[in-house]
């Protein structure tokens, strides 16, 4: 994911849990390599102490977030015998008493930390909670998608064969919908457009205009998917993609589910 893009999801999270919960103060930060963090995006503060700052796992509330993969608070941050505190200078300053951490964590691994925090010794309510929960499962959902992109558009291995690169697009439409960033989805796409021209249509063969959950659909059946299995993968019901199928089928003169996908691919329309 791009650094900036990165801080835009996090940004968006840290300000949802701010007017979620009320907390006066919320930061974070993303493990960029190792085992160490930088809080990166802060929101409320009044001093500088924060930003920047680099947390280890196992130091600090949030070194211990990160150490255990499961969220931490403590009522008053100073005198809390159930954490390290390397980082009391820096919380002191900017006058934190009462702090939660809570880990955005994809595929079983931490990726980073969210924090709301008050400026009085007070426990942290379950409201708050369930919005910095809420705000990390945010941060973790787009984590995930963009390391799903970034992993099916990373270049192939040498030598793939043409059934893998028909599978990627497959895989390709499959995610573009579900693809929050226009920008980021319209190069998915993109990408998609390349792979059918790459393929080859037919000499004389006739272009067939298909929509895009048309070929949504036909890309599903042709990696060998039922109707129930497109629907589940491309977030639709059954029955609206067996009306999809139909109208490709007809669009296609074909008859067969098996006749339109070769039809598909003899038109440029899949790879």
């Amino acid at each position: 994911m791009p650094e900036k893009t990165e801080a835009v999801e996090l940004r968006t999270a840290l300000l949802r849990l701010r007017r979620a919960s009320g907390l006066p103060v919320v930061f974070g930060g993303l493990l960029q390599e190792g085992r160490t963090m930088r809080i990166a995006e802060l929101s409320g503060a009044v001093t500088p102490a924060l930003s920047g700052l680099a947390i280890s796992a196992g130091s600090g509330l949030g070194g211990k977030c990160l150490a255990l993969s499961r969220p931490c608070a403590v009522t008053d941050y100073p005198s809390s015998r159930h954490i390290t505190h390397e980082y009391d200078g820096p919380v002191s300053a900017e006058g934190l008493r009462a702090v939660i951490a809570v880990p955005v964590v994809v595929r079983r691994k931490v990726r980073g930390v969210l924090y709301g925090a008050l400026r009085e010794s007070l426990p942290i309510g379950e409201r708050v909670f369930d919005a910095a929960m809420a705000a990390a499962r945010d941060v973790e959902q787009a984590l995930a998608v963009r390391d799903e992109v970034r992993q099916l558009l990373a270049p192939p291995p040498p030598g793939p064969s043409w059934e893998e690169v028909r599978q990627a697009y497959g895989e390709l439409r499959e995610l573009a919908p579900k693809v929050v960033d226009p920008a980021l989805r319209e190069r998915l796409l993109a990408v998609c457009g390349r792979l059918e021209s790459a393929s080859g249509a037919a000499p004389g063969a006739p272009g067939v205009a298909l929509t895009p959950r048309e070929t949504d659909v036909l890309a599903a059946v042709a990696s060998g998917a039922t109707n129930a299995t497109a629907a589940e993968r491309l977030g639709l019901r059954p029955e609206t993609v067996k009306g999809y199928l139909r109208s490709a089928m007809r669009k296609l003169g074909a008859h067969t589910r098996l006749e339109a996908v070769v039809a598909a691919r003899r038109t440029g329309a899949l790879p």
